[in-house]
This record gives C-alpha cells, sequence and structure tokens, in this order.
C-alpha cells in the first residue's frame, strides 16, 4: 500500500490572533504618541513638556489598549463559550438532529446528500463538538479568541511604538522637535505598514500608503490645534 505524501505548510491565517493585537497596538502607540508630541511641540516647544506629555501618553496608552482588548477579545470568548455549551446540550438530547444539520451544511457545499450524511457521522463518531464547533459556528483553534494574548500583545506593542517619537524628542535639537519628530514617525509607520504586508501577505505600497496617509493626517491635525492655542495663550 502505498503512503500518500505530505508536505508542511504555514499558512498566515494562524497568525491572526496576535498579528491584529500587533499590528493595532504598534500602530496606534507610534500615531497617538507621535501626535501628542506633535501637538504639544506645537503649543510649547520645550523639551520638558513634550517628554511628559509623551510618557503619560504611552502608559495611559499601553493600559488603555490593553484594557480595551482584554474586554473585547473576553466578549468574543464569552459568545463561543455559550455557543459551545448550547451545541453539547443539543448533541446530548437531539444527536439525529444534529447529524441532519451538519449533513445539510456539507450538502450545501457540494457533496451528495448520501455522501454528506457519511461524512458526517463519521466526523462526529471522532469528535462531535469539534465538527460542529467548527463547521456550523465557524469555530477553530486558530480563530479562537485569547484575551490574555490579545491584551499583552496589545500593551507592549502600543508602548513599543510609542517609545520611537519619545527617543526622538528626547535627542532632537529643541527648536527642531517638531520637524524631527514627524519625519521619524512617518518613516516608522512606513516601515509598520511594510512589516504587517509581509506578516499578513498584503500587498506591501497599499499597506504603508494607508498607514502612512492616516498617521500624517492625526499629527497634522493635532500640531495644527497646538500651534492655534500655543498662538492664542501667547
Amino acid at each position: 500500500m502505498t503512503r500518500m505524501k505530505t508536505h508542511p505548510e504555514r499558512h498566515r491565517v494562524a497568525r491572526i490572533g496576535w498579528l491584529r493585537a500587533a499590528v493595532l497596538g504598534a500602530n496606534d502607540g507610534l500615531v497617538s504618541t507621535a501626535s501628542l508630541v506633535a501637538g504639544v511641540a506645537a503649543a510649547d516647544g520645550a523639551r520638558s513638556a513634550v517628554l511628559i506629555a509623551g510618557v503619560a501618553g504611552l502608559a495611559a496608552g499601553a493600559m488603555s489598549m490593553a484594557a480595551g482588548e482584554y474586554v473585547s477579545v473576553s466578549s468574543q470568548s464569552d459568545t463561543e463559550k455559550a455557543d459551545l455549551a448550547r451545541e453539547t446540550a443539543e448533541l446530548a438530547t437531539d444527536r439525529e438532529a444534529e447529524v441532519e444539520e451538519l449533513a445539510g451544511i456539507y450538502a450545501a457545499r457540494g457533496l451528495e446528500p448520501e455522501l454528506a450524511r457519511e461524512v458526517a457521522l463519521q466526523l462526529m463518531a471522532k469528535d462531535a463538538l469539534g465538527a460542529h464547533a467548527r463547521d456550523e459556528l465557524g469555530i477553530s483553534e486558530i480563530s479562537t479568541a485569547r484575551p490574555i494574548q490579545a491584551a499583552l500583545t496589545s500593551a507592549v506593542t502600543f508602548a513599543a511604538g510609542a517609545a520611537l517619537p519619545l527617543l526622538v524628542a528626547g535627542f532632537a535639537p529643541e527648536a527642531a522637535i517638531l520637524s524631527w519628530v514627524v519625519a521619524i514617525t512617518l518613516v516608522g509607520l512606513a516601515g509598520l505598514g511594510v512589516l504587517g504586508a509581509k506578516a499578513g501577505g498584503a500587498p506591501l505600497a497599499r499597506s504603508a500608503g494607508r498607514v502612512l496617509f492616516w498617521g500624517a493626517l492625526a499629527m497634522g491635525v493635532t500640531a495644527a490645534i497646538g500651534r492655534l492655542f500655543g498662538t492664542v495663550v501667547v
């Protein structure tokens, strides 16, 4: 009997759980902190004021991202657990109806009714709940919600992204903090867009372009507001 040859495959969808939180956290940390620094620099210009605002923004943003991701993903996890509990009860009380339901799903995908029922019976004999979770509810090991992972990833990547404009503000000439922060942040955003595109398999130019656009818009708006209020106060 000949054995089927297999080859290892690594799909990018397996990264989706942490990739989304990582890209969102780093991008948010870089854009929000750079925008905050740009606004304060445009209004005041003093390095001490810029750094105090930036550090406060980093700490508050990292905690906010962690809390937001944890609450959001926990809600998803609670919903998944509730659906699985309901499916477990249905399998215990009316297994035949669940067989027909799963067979109907496979038939709708193109299998002959008899084959669809046979596939449903064999899959349910091995792991009934797993089969229904995957094919009826769309819940799999890859997509399962992980609140702690999402929260930690968001907090760490936000802080990493926020550190770049703070370092620039700390070492740039005081009179040129605004221009240095904007320039280096745009470079960082382009790099982040390319990194996210490569990790997710998306087009590089489009990913970098949309990150640059929204980052430049955010910094431009906050710098304009800072300049306006700084002029009014003076």
